[in-house]
Parts: structure tokens; sequence; C-alpha cells
């Protein structure tokens, strides 16, 4: 796995051109069943997918914390917001709270999150590959097939079931 994701990036960047000519027919043309199909190819990338042997959007990337996530985290921890928010976040530059560092300080030496249930919405939802209205995605999808292996895998199997 490790060797893996150390090619990651250069097999993301070898397709990046590809994927994006991929990425903007499908916003002109749009699948009616989009939704399902994407659905479908997620669910079964990740029947393949172990996230503990790999962890490396929680390794490489910060999710963004809403307020909502903030109060849920800080609850659980037994610390006030502002508390959380000072200990652990900094506003980046699109005026978001993220980590103050990467790997994230939840991630423990076995790749589970000590916060695994009231972690952030940001975190629940990633790598976004089964969300509606997949095509409004397009550039987060491009840089997550960068740092995980299962989104790259979901938009080569989209290009195989669904060509454009």
């Amino acid at each position: 796995m490790e060797q893996y994701l150390k090619q990651l990036p250069k097999l993301a960047k070898d397709k990046h051109t590809e994927n994006k000519k991929y990425f903007d027919k499908l916003k002109k043309k749009t699948p009616k069943d989009l939704d399902y199909k994407m659905q479908l190819i997620h669910d079964d990338v990740f029947k393949k997918t172990d996230c503990l042997k790999c962890a490396n959007c929680c390794k490489t990337t910060g999710p963004l914390f809403t307020l909502a996530d903030i109060e849920r985290i800080a609850k659980h921890l037994r610390q006030k917001p502002q508390q959380f928010i000072s200990q652990y976040l900094r506003i980046d530059e699109d005026n978001d709270y993220v980590l103050q560092s990467v790997p994230c300080t939840f991630l423990d030496h076995e790749n589970y999150c000590m916060i695994y249930d009231v972690r952030p919405k940001a975190c629940r939802e990633f790598p976004h590959t089964d969300r509606k209205k997949f095509q409004q995605i397009s550039n987060l999808t491009l840089k997550n097939v960068e740092i995980c292996p299962a989104a790259f895998a979901v938009v080569e199997e989209m290009k195989k079931k669904m060509p454009l």
C-alpha cells in the first residue's frame, strides 16, 4: 500500500488531462441516472477498499470544520468550542476552520480515528464519490484522486462504465 500511495500523485497527474476532459464532457452531457450509477460504482470500489490500511486522507490533508462539527467534537472532548478551536484549529486563507497541522491530530498509530463517531462532516463524506449531483464537484474529485486510491479507482471505473 505504501508504495502505491507514493505512486498515486504521479498516476493522478498522468491521468489529469484525460480526467479533466472526461469531467468537462460529463458536465455538458450529464446522464439522467448519474447519481444512481455513481452510487453503484462507489459501493463496488468501497467493498474492495480498506481505509484503515491507507488513511492517506488523514495523513496528508485536513478537513474543513463547520461550526456544527466544532460544537459536536468539543462536546465529545468535554471542551468548550473556543477551547477546541484554540487547541486544534486555525483559520485558512478561505476563512474556514482547518486543522493546525497534518497528519490529523486525531489519527492514531494504527490509522484509527479517535473521534470517529463525531468526526467532521467532510471526513464522513470523503472522498465524496457518492455525492448527489456528482458532476458539480469535478474539481474536488480531480484533487481527491491524487490522495485517495478509492477515488482514483472510482474515476477509472466511471470512464469504463460510462464512456462519453
